[in-house]
């Protein structure tokens, strides 16, 4: 029977990984998670989703029975990754681009044992109503949007930001869950539905 390994320390994936009852090891290293030159938002999320899994994989050693699950999301408006705000004046700039319009949140899930590697990228598109900058500054004064790409968590306070999503909330907040499902059968790994 294979062991799931989630190669994230991101507390959401975990979240999501357990609402569909699939038991798992957290086993997360850090990886470069720069963007390279000329490299498309599509490119990058995939690369780092696979790099995540091959990384995690490749430190457990010889364990045949061991699969590792990456994954990653960025938030891209016009083209370009919005990543985690640097400080409050950059999320707040960030946050003042997406206002009043729609942005594409790509996200990047990748399955990776001693015999293959799988990886899907699922790409959402989050519309923003209106915001203003009283909203904004409460927003960051919260907390909440410090480590967050694009400078906003779906799940938490900025869901009344949103005004329409078009494809998959859970890949929103980080993990599709469909499709991570899918890969997890594919490998042998049973969801709570398929016990």
């Amino acid at each position: 029977m294979p062991t799931l390994y989630l190669a994230s320390g991101s507390p959401r994936r975990r979240e999501l990984l357990s609402q569909i009852g699939v038991p798992f090891h957290i086993h997360s290293l850090p990886i470069d998670e720069n963007v390279l030159p000329g490299e498309a938002p599509l490119a990058y999320v995939e690369r780092l989703a696979r790099a995540k899994a091959q990384v995690a994989l490749a430190s457990l050693g010889q364990d045949r029975q061991a699969v590792a699950l990456g994954a990653d999301t960025s938030v891209v408006l016009d083209g370009r990754i919005l990543g985690k705000p640097l400080d409050r004046e950059d999320c707040l700039a960030t946050l003042r681009a997406l206002s009043g319009r729609t942005h594409q949140v790509l996200t990047a899930v990748a399955l990776a044992s001693h015999e293959r590697l799988t990886c899907r990228v699922v790409c959402s598109e989050v519309s923003f109503r209106s915001l203003s900058d009283a909203e904004l500054a409460a927003y960051w004064a919260s907390g909440e949007p410090r480590d967050k790409a694009g400078g906003y968590a779906i799940q938490g306070l900025a869901g009344i930001f949103v005004r329409q999503l078009q494809g998959s909330y859970s890949a929103v907040v980080g993990l599709p869950l469909c499709e991570t499902a899918e890969l997890l059968g594919e490998f042998g790994i049973a969801c709570w539905q398929q016990v």
